[in-house]
């Protein structure tokens, strides 16, 4: 079957025929057969340079050896326990050895699981109940988080959580100090790169401002790095930026491409989590043997490869790319990127929603046209990996000349 076909297929089965709506695009999205590398390849025989990766997690590429052989390894052994096992316990290992808040973790099967958790941690610890986080901020399928500065983005979220859910806008640390100061907060949460309204880095001193608000009202600081964990360095955001949270939430490269969350911090604060302490957590398939393994695998590739210098630098061409070939402002940090169809700097949710979706699809759909697929939203990041080589990159500089030259180079 073709990819129309199967979308048809599947419009009968799921709502909107996808299992996430950022996968949906027009007129329907291509359906995947199998990847490889830098690439993926699609049920109509199309071949696309991949700068999606599953939106974060393949930071090595497409079925890379290290993280099959752990997979297979693990599979022989069993796929699922409900038990404890050793695996849990090695990444566990590696975790706590390259992330600085992570003195204990616990696992969960997703970003989502993570925050959850950590907010719900970060509440009894503290024994308040407000929640600052920032406008346009994504800590997954979160009802505590589900907000931006209109309110809740959904139907189906309490009253009583938008009452306890304060929104500030990223990069106003001014902003931030007055609601700490008319409001008892539990936590500041944060992704310290904006990863869902584009790529939006911090401007200097605001995460240092942000640690030092925490400490003086005594609400914890968490981290959101599902995307940035193992990716901004080893240590994540948290020893980019050299600023320590409290509590930080982990997923997507700690799974090696498997379903994957965690969260942790200081072994005061980790304590207070059921069995040890009272603040519930649990979870059928938290610690899965499979996931365990991948991840682990994935962490020793990054401590004895320079797979996050090298893509960094890939990002940084790219980036560069852009900006010489446009005059649209492009964020960078890292091996994440996105560009936005808008004139002047982006440093905050206000300023990418001007970005032009219109244009924005164009993009999208023309360098798809050219083998190159991005992710179909322009609130998302492109994302780099180990496989992506120096071919690929002279492939995407063509594709986006001819891409640019066609929606235009100037806002």
């Amino acid at each position: 079957m073709n990819s129309k076909d199967l979308y048809e297929e599947s419009k009968v089965l799921f709502p909107g025929g996808v299992n996430s709506p950022v996968r949906a695009f027009k007129p329907y999205p291509f359906f995947v057969e199998s990847g490889n590398g830098s690439k993926i390849y699609d049920a109509d025989g199309n071949e696309y340079l991949d700068y999606c990766l599953g939106y974060g997690p393949l930071i090595l590429g497409h079925k890379h050896p290290a993280v099959l052989e752990a997979v297979r390894d693990q599979l022989e052994k069993g796929s699922h326990f409900g038990i404890p096992t050793e695996a849990e316990s090695r990444l566990a290992e590696k975790i706590v050895d390259h992330v600085p808040a992570a003195e204990m973790v616990r696992f969960v099967n997703s970003g989502t699981e993570a925050t959850v958790n950590a907010v719900r941690l970060a509440r009894g610890y503290t024994g308040k109940e407000n929640i600052l986080m920032f406008d346009g901020g994504y800590h997954g399928a979160n009802d505590s988080l589900l907000f931006d500065s209109g309110g809740s983005k959904t139907p189906g979220i309490p009253k009583a959580l938008e009452d306890s859910t304060l929104v500030a806008p990223f990069n106003d640390l001014e902003k931030v100090r007055r609601i700490a100061g008319e409001n008892e907060l539990a936590a500041i949460v944060v992704e310290p790169v904006m990863g869902n309204v584009g790529c939006i880095p911090p401007v200097k001193g605001f995460l240092k401002g942000l640690r030092e608000v925490c400490d003086d009202i005594n609400a914890l600081l968490v981290f959101d790095e599902v995307i940035t964990g193992f990716r901004l360095a080893m240590g994540g955001a948290q020893e980019y930026f050299d600023v320590h949270p409290d509590l930080v939430t982990l997923g997507k490269i700690i799974g090696g491409g498997f379903p994957i969350g965690a969260f942790g911090g200081e072994k005061e604060i980790m304590e207070e989590v059921t069995p040890e302490g009272e603040v519930f957590h649990a979870g059928t398939f938290s610690g899965h043997p499979v996931a365990m393994s991948a991840g682990k695998a994935t962490i020793e590739v990054l401590e004895n490869e320079n797979t996050i210098g090298r893509t960094s630098s890939f990002a940084e061409k790219l980036a560069g790319l852009l900006r010489e070939e446009s005059e649209y402002p492009v964020n960078q940090i890292g091996p994440m990127l996105q560009v936005f169809f808008r004139e002047g700097d982006v440093r905050n949710a206000e300023d990418a929603r001007l970005s032009d979706s219109d244009k924005f699809k164009r993009f999208h759909r023309s360098l798809m046209d050219s083998g190159v697929f991005i992710p179909p939203s322009r609130m998302e990041c492109w994302f780099i990996s180990a496989a992506h080589s120096s071919k690929d990159l002279d492939n995407t500089k063509n594709a986006i000349k001819d891409s640019l030259e066609e929606i235009g180079r100037r806002p």
